[in-house]
């Protein structure tokens, strides 16, 4: 049902004031014209919430206010649908705001899949009357300033993200994109349409959810930071195109977009939609695919390039989110480490390069061990908070706790230190083998620092959980080394897994 409000005379020809043009994301021009070039304006006055100058009424402003987003796309994927009750009596789209009470059922509701998880939220507790908190994004000018100074250091490895996110009002990853792009000189490049890009990274931001501990947009900022520094190594600055570079780029900042905060073995215990839809295969990976296209396609970022071109972004974009399932880890590992044994990587290869920026976005993605000790704790914890409260709503629920996920039986130190053994360290060592550069050397520094110190922590806990029980200090020690032994052969997914899902055994092989 769409609402429509006809507010006071305002000629297209008056200049439109600065508080309509801040409102972030949310302005469309419906005309004919070749100035604004738009087919049809009804399609373009689809967006929910949007302002829209009608050509064919030129003496009124409508604010377009609808309950869905419609989505015309003339090529491509069959939408999505989902319906309230994704699992259980539990919805990912409340599910934050509904831990502390009972869970009750709802009417069935089919919405278009571009209304996301976040989205939904918004409107769900602006149905109900809860007011939103809608953070000021007028700055200081000496936030800005700093916030400035930082970019210039953007290739840092110790850039420190959650500083940068603080300092630009929690607009890192729209900030931090955007200017990547510009420094490439992508955005005239390409011929992107400014206020299109703005309304696609401002969108992007949205839909990634801000009541994850980890995968959040914090998370897509650091990952986005941590490939662009991959992207200016040696071997990489040489080879890439212009048109790998904005893959990488998009692809970094839209890896997770709209994850639930939940892993794929969740996902499909609860039989949820997206694991019937995607065959329980990538699920997540499948989602954050389409969820970038999605908005690709409501923003009209590439509807300028030809269709065949522009379909083979959405591929190509799809090939590297894909790449970042966890639990294919051991298939791209050995793939990469088959290569290098055959020094047959050529990187005036399209398909080698594409697998190479495959690889390069796998390791920004679960690079937290790699950096600074402050930053990688800071990150060990929130990934690990994450996975204790999906446990917790396995207990609340009486389903089967996954793996690592109870808060009772597991500590961050163990977490790290099993994640860091079977994952990261195979992983960034045959990186290592490819570009043996100082950020290679650097971030292995980092993790042996980082996993000794996570080790010491164990062994301090343990000696004061030994002086506060004495007299079964030798039968806790023996119950700790046991759990120890089962969580590690067990493989942790922690600290950046895309999915959080389990890695098969023999993953380390270096």
């Amino acid at each position: 049902m769409e609402v429509c409000y006809q507010l006071p005379v305002l000629p297209l020809d008056r200049l439109v004031p600065k508080h309509v043009l801040s409102r972030r994301g949310a302005i469309s021009f419906s005309s004919s014209s070749s100035l604004f070039g738009a087919p049809d304006p009804r399609q373009l006055s689809q967006r929910r919430g949007a302002i829209s100058y009608d050509s064919s009424d030129q003496t009124a402003l409508y604010i377009r206010m609808l309950g869905d987003v419609r989505v015309r796309s003339q090529v491509g994927f069959e939408p999505e649908r989902r319906i309230s009750h994704p699992y259980l009596c539990i919805d990912f789209r409340t599910l934050h705001t509904q831990l502390g009470t009972s869970a009750g059922t709802a009417p069935e509701r089919r919405v278009h899949r571009l209304l996301s998880f976040q989205r939904y939220l918004h409107s769900y507790r602006l149905l109900r009357g809860v007011p939103q908190q809608i953070p000021l994004h007028i700055l200081d000018e000496d936030y800005t300033g700093q916030a400035k100074c930082m970019l210039e250091k953007v290739g840092n490895w110790n850039f420190d993200i959650f500083l940068f996110d603080r300092l630009t009002n929690g607009n890192g990853l729209i900030t931090l994109t955007f200017h990547l792009l510009n420094q490439y000189g992508l955005v005239e490049l390409f011929q992107l349409d400014m206020v299109k890009l703005w309304r696609f990274l401002v969108m992007v931001q949205e839909d990634y959810h801000s009541d994850n501990p980890y995968h959040n947009a914090v998370h897509a900022a650091d990952v986005t930071q941590a490939m662009y520094c991959y992207m200016r190594e040696p071997m990489l600055a040489k080879s890439l195109t212009s048109c790998d570079i904005i893959l990488g780029i998009l692809a970094a900042a839209t890896h997770d977009l709209d994850h639930p905060g939940v892993n794929q073995p969740f996902l499909i215990k609860t039989d949820h939609y997206l694991a019937t839809l995607y065959r329980n295969t990538s699920v997540l990976e499948n989602h954050h695919w389409k969820s970038a296209v999605g908005l690709l396609r409501e923003t009209g970022l590439f509807s300028h390039l030809p269709a065949e071109d522009s379909l083979n972004m959405e591929r190509e974009l799809g090939s590297l989110i894909l790449a970042t399932d966890i639990s294919r880890q051991n298939d791209y590992l050995s793939r990469f480490r088959r290569h290098l044994d055959q020094e047959n990587l050529c990187l005036s290869n399209a398909s080698h390069r594409h697998f190479i920026l495959q690889m390069a976005l796998k390791c920004a993605d679960i690079c937290n061990p790699c950096r600074p000790w402050e930053l990688s704790k800071r990150w060990s914890e929130k990934v690990t908070e994450e996975f204790f409260q999906q446990g917790d709503i396995e207990k609340k629920h009486r389903l089967e706790v996954s793996p690592l996920f109870d808060r009772e039986i597991n500590t961050v130190g163990n977490i790290q230190i099993g994640f860091m053994t079977y994952v990261a360290e195979p992983l960034f060592a045959e990186w290592t083998r490819f570009s043996d550069t100082r950020l290679s050397q650097t971030m292995l520094g980092h993790m042996g620092l980082n996993k000794a110190s996570w080790v010491g922590l164990q062994q301090e806990q343990t000696s004061v959980s030994k002086e506060a029980e004495p007299g079964s200090a030798d039968a806790d020690s023996e119950g700790a080394a046991a759990a120890a032994a089962r969580r590690d052969s067990t493989t942790a997914t922690a600290a950046g897994g895309t999915s959080s899902k389990e890695i098969p055994q023999g993953s380390k092989e270096s």
